[in-house]
């Protein structure tokens, strides 16, 4: 067997290898790299302050936990006091923080007059913090970092009031989610790559995790399957009657979730 021969089979089973590494994978490949041979997240973000938005529910709630196990000071802020407080009670009990460890700041992020002071009461309780950003002109000071984290679907009860006009609207939805990555997994992806200070990370379960590669590089077809099955699949939805695990395209993959 000629060497180029070899080299020729070597390159093919390399490539090969790399296929079955991508379709086992649930995130992009740096993450995954990261996840193997980065930073561990027990030995990075313990004795941190995070303030953590969304935390009365779904990802930002997991997150709270998860870093509350990992001694991280927290705050937690959401609408709904009652919810923060019930989070509170659950991360004394199985974390590892006391009640000085944590700061319940209720507000609404959509109101952006109130972040300033929002800012000010975690600085005035902790004398600093971890703040969630996705601008990136802020890249441009030492010591910030911005981390945009892109999960696909996961499973949470966050459809139950997706479509509807109110937070506190709800409609009955209650379809199998067996394809949907684990909250907690999600979670556990989120803070390798806040370990590790990663710029962008893409978090999914495969079909989903193809996705932005077909954004990425081939965006034509991609718009055409977004207008193909897009406006059917929210009319489906809607109607209560789609399996959403049977779907090629999530709903969220461009929405911007938070960062370190």
């Amino acid at each position: 067997m000629s060497w180029s021969l070899l080299l020729a089979l070597c390159v093919l089973l390399l490539l090969v290898v790399k296929l079955l590494c991508f379709l086992c994978a649930d995130g992009d490949l740096t993450l995954m790299w990261s996840e193997w041979l980065g930073r561990r997240p027990e030995q990075e973000l313990t004795g941190l302050v995070v303030w953590v938005t969304g935390a009365s529910s779904g990802i930002g709630e997991e997150l709270a936990y998860q870093l509350s196990k990992l001694g991280v000071s927290l705050v937690l802020s959401a609408r709904r006091v009652h919810e923060l407080e019930r989070v509170k009670r659950k991360c004394l009990d199985n974390g590892n923080l006391k009640e000085k460890d944590i700061f319940i700041l209720p507000f609404d992020l959509a109101n952006i007059s109130s972040h300033e002071v929002a800012t000010k009461a975690v600085l005035q309780e902790f004398g600093r913090g971890f703040i969630h950003s996705l601008q990136i002109e802020l890249t441009k000071h030492p010591g910030i970092i911005v981390s945009n984290i892109c999960p696909g679907p996961v499973h949470s009860n966050i459809r139950n009031n997706l479509l509807t006009e109110e937070v506190t609207k709800t409609v009955n939805y209650n379809k199998t989610q067996d394809r949907e990555m684990a909250t907690s997994r999600c979670v556990r992806l989120m803070l390798v790559a806040m370990a590790n200070n990663l710029k962008e990370v893409w978090i999914g379960e495969q079909p989903y995790l193809s996705v932005p590669y077909l954004w990425q590089y081939m965006p034509t077809l991609a718009w055409w399957i977004i207008c193909k099955f897009w406006e059917k699949r929210i009319e489906l939805f809607k109607s209560d009657v789609v399996q959403w695990h049977t779907l090629v395209i999530p709903a969220n993959w461009e929405a911007d979730t938070g960062g370190s």
